[in-house]
């Protein structure tokens, strides 16, 4: 019975935590943070010197809008989503450094300087063109920054690039523009394509037409031959005067 009576005033006397799955517990002794991340479990510890606080260590996805300018001086309201997770064997140095409020503190000032940065670097409609190579630039500049701060970047998306309106029309125009000049310059190839072909055709034409005319010219009994290719076979039923069949029938053989 003594037993159980102490047993149950040590109990009464202790704290305890339990750090779950995806965290890690950070021990106080006296307002000192213990230099080590305890992992998910069951602790005890006595609650008028101690105390376990639980740092979330899993996969965030976070989104932050960064309004920036383009290298061309155009203003941009730059969308991004960012994973990232906090170092699970760093948490106590990050709670020591920050406590918990060490996104705020650490992660999106760096990514909105980076952010600002890189899209400094294009002019706006560069920028919409080269998107996804932004966006890895983006993202590896931060996985560089971030891993000499025991946080761990997973992937970046840059979800939207959005201009002022005035801007955006302008660039619409132009996309229109270079559009129907692209279709022009196809047509005027087309053209002179057509008109290429032409020539080719009436230059072989008057060739065909140069060659049996020099050949018609050297060889009569040639021209006799190109009527008999083209008669059909019968006489006119009028003659007048002395007229005589264009052809010598009795010479064809």
């Amino acid at each position: 019975m003594k037993k159980i009576l102490v047993l149950a005033v040590l109990l009464s006397s202790c704290g305890f935590e339990i750090v779950d799955t995806g965290f890690r517990g950070v021990k106080v002794n006296m307002g000192e943070v213990e230099n080590k991340s305890l992992p998910e479990g069951l602790y005890f510890y006595n609650p008028i010197t101690s105390d376990i606080k639980e740092m979330n260590v899993r996969v965030q996805s976070q989104s932050l809008d960064v309004a920036c300018y383009t290298k061309d001086v155009q203003q941009a309201q730059i969308k991004i989503n960012l994973m990232f997770s906090l170092q699970k064997e760093s948490a106590h140095l990050m709670f020591r450094d920050y406590g918990f409020s060490w996104e705020e503190a650490v992660v999106w000032p760096i990514v909105e300087g980076t952010v600002k940065t890189i899209v400094g670097q294009w002019d706006a409609v560069d920028l919409i063109a080269n998107r996804e190579k932004a966006r890895s630039l983006i993202e590896n500049a931060l996985k560089e920054v971030f891993k000499d701060r025991n946080i761990e970047i997973s992937k970046i998306e840059l979800t939207n690039i959005d201009y002022d309106d005035a801007f955006e029309k302008a660039v619409e125009r132009k996309v229109v523009a270079i559009q129907s000049a692209i279709e022009a310059q196809n047509k005027t190839k087309q053209i002179e394509e057509e008109a290429k072909q032409k020539i080719v055709s009436a230059k072989a034409e008057a060739e065909s037409m140069r060659i049996r005319s020099q050949a018609l010219s050297q060889n009569k009994s040639l021209v006799e031959y190109e009527a008999v290719m083209k008669w059909n076979g019968e006489l006119s039923t009028y003659m007048m005067g002395n007229s005589v069949p264009f052809i010598k029938l009795g010479e064809i053989k």
